[in-house]
């Protein structure tokens, strides 16, 4: 097997024969001295060279294929994205829509125009008297800022339900994603505010690949922990040495089936490692956000732990720890109040 120390990159070919199948190994470095740790639990064929031994290896790598291939066919599994949610981009889309546009929305749901209105008359939107019709919510708030309710109180349902593997009690994915989408349109607007209405959208989407591999999570809950306990990478790294996903990964895959733009698609794919993604600024504004969400205890599950946000993330959007605070007080108001007022 090939293994190689991450803190000098220097390669060792140690035989398969050597290394305890299913166990962690643990040996100092001949070159520098630091500790090389490797998990042989979930390691792939692509980690071992061709060997007459390595069935183990072959047997893992087959399952994990296996698994993924499921995954992916989950993906069709979920319910496409609410078909108001569509109408409601192209109204925000078009400078020349107006409130009859809307309206047409409205008609074929009246449980999202109910509550449009809760969050209309909601805190965060501050307005000065309690708005009682959508056409009055149009005049007084502008169909743009409508349209954008709409997208969030049709995506309610979908982002509310309980996550066991993830550790989310019913509505706290919802309530982590209207953090990312405050927080995602507040950087824009800072950064490149052409892009803030992209920024909200993705950002109540984010996370939309928890959805699919929650009851897969929870099957492997005892092989999460044990990965968790005995590594110091993130919940992330186990999604992806477990299920051979991530769940942005997957999230990019939900993007396909629910024809959300490619620039969307490509920053939520990418919102965990916004470097990876060439000349791609929407990916940092959802990674900052989303480390923003994550350190306000928002919607938090058992993710969360060891998470950080990329300094480069935050020197390329130019901002100062300071901002950053600010910020995090502005999310969290703004999902208290929104929450406050759709219950």
């Amino acid at each position: 097997m090939d293994i190689a120390c991450k803190h000098c990159g220097k390669h060792y070919d140690v035989p398969d024969e050597r290394l305890p199948a299913g166990k962690i190994v643990k040996f100092p470095c001949p070159a520098c001295k630091n500790i090389i740790r490797v998990d042989l639990r979930y390691e792939r064929q692509s980690d071992r060279k061709e060997h007459p031994g390595s069935a183990k290896a072959t047997s893992n790598e087959d399952e994990v294929g296996r698994l993924k291939r499921k995954i992916l066919k989950s993906v069709g599994d979920l319910p496409p994205m609410p078909q108001v949610v569509q109408k409601a981009r192209k109204v925000m889309a078009n400078p020349n829509s107006s409130f009859k546009d809307l309206a047409i929305i409205f008609v074929t749901d009246q449980a999202i125009a109910t509550r449009v209105l809760k969050m209309a008359n909601s805190a965060y939107y501050g307005l000065a008297q309690r708005v009682s019709s959508i056409q009055q919510a149009s005049v007084v708030l502008g169909h743009k800022t409508l349209a954008e309710l709409i997208t969030v109180a049709s995506t309610s349902d979908l982002m509310g339900k309980e996550l066991k593997g993830y550790g989310l009690e019913a509505g706290a994915l919802w309530q982590h994603s209207l953090a990312v989408a405050f927080g995602s349109r507040l950087i824009a607007k800072k950064k490149d505010p052409e892009i803030a209405d992209d920024a909200f959208a993705a950002g109540l989407i984010h996370d939309a690949g928890k959805l699919v591999l929650d009851p897969y999570v929870f099957e492997r809950r005892d092989a999460f922990e044990d990965f968790l306990a005995n590594d110091h990478e993130n919940f992330l790294a186990a999604e992806k040495a477990i299920l051979g996903f991530d769940h942005a990964e997957i999230a990019s895959e939900i993007c396909k089936r629910w024809n959300v733009p490619d620039n969307m698609a490509t920053a939520i794919r990418y919102h965990h490692g916004p470097s990876e993604a060439v000349d791609e600024e929407l990916a940092h504004v959802l990674h900052v956000a989303d480390g923003i969400a994550m350190l306000s205890g928002l919607g938090t599950g058992v993710d969360a732990l060891s998470y950080e946000i990329d300094e480069q993330a935050i020197k390329t959007l130019g901002l100062k720890s300071n901002e950053v605070s600010k910020l995090a007080e502005q999310v969290v108001a703004s999902v208290q109040n929104t929450i406050h007022e759709f219950q």
